[in-house]
């Protein structure tokens, strides 16, 4: 069996986030700060070894996730038509994790940064490639919008998820824009997303209405 490049950067990057965990241990406080609210507070602690083991536990358990899912899925033929797409995901959801890792080992080292400025470009991204994603996905059970109505006709798939691409570009770049403006930040990265699901989901239920009309 051919092991996937993506999955081998994948592996790296998990590797790196034990890393650094283990390289951070006894440097970090006790009580490590895991959460900020929008004003760049201090809001929520953690535990040293939990807040440092959950990184690269997560992330190995994203990436064992994926490898699976596209195996086990019904539509499994339909994931190797965007593979190229769905590889590139999963390497930047892990790369992600490990830049958030990154960010919250070196607050707690004493650094000084506002985090949701920090943060935002990268929630940006992550957004906008979702947008690219959805350009190339075919229908299938794991990755993608999936509604009732979407996963019941390859029309409606096609059609709300070309309608989604550029939307979740747009929504990556203003989330990107909230590290300039950190007083709406919060808003800025969670509202566009969350109105290009309710969007979408709409949609489709009208789409598939119209097509089995």
């Amino acid at each position: 069996m051919t092991i996937r490049r993506s999955y081998v950067v994948g592996f790296a990057l998990v590797v790196a986030s034990a890393a650094l965990s283990a390289l951070a241990y006894p440097e970090m406080p006790a009580e490590m700060a895991t959460h900020w609210n929008a004003a760049g507070e201090i809001d929520g602690q953690t535990p040293r070894l939990v807040a440092l083991a959950s990184f690269p536990a997560l992330s190995a358990g994203l990436l064992a996730a994926f490898a699976v899912l596209s195996r086990i899925d019904p539509l499994g033929e339909n994931v190797a038509e965007f593979r190229d797409q769905y590889d590139t995901f999963v390497v930047l959801l892990l790369a992600f994790l490990a830049y958030l890792h990154l960010l919250v080992v070196a607050a707690n080292a004493g650094y000084e940064f506002e985090m949701i400025q920090a943060v935002a470009p990268a929630i940006g991204a992550l957004y906008y490639y979702v947008g690219v994603l959805s350009k190339h996905a075919e229908r299938n059970w794991f990755v993608g919008i999936r509604t009732p109505w979407t996963i019941s006709s390859d029309e409606v798939w096609d059609r709300t998820h070309e309608r989604a691409a550029p939307l979740f570009k747009l929504a990556g770049v203003v989330a990107a824009l909230a590290a300039l403006v950190p007083t709406y930040a919060e808003l800025l990265v969670a509202a566009p997303v969350a109105a290009v699901a309710l969007y979408t989901t709409v949609f489709s239920y009208l789409e598939y209405r119209r097509v089995t009309a």
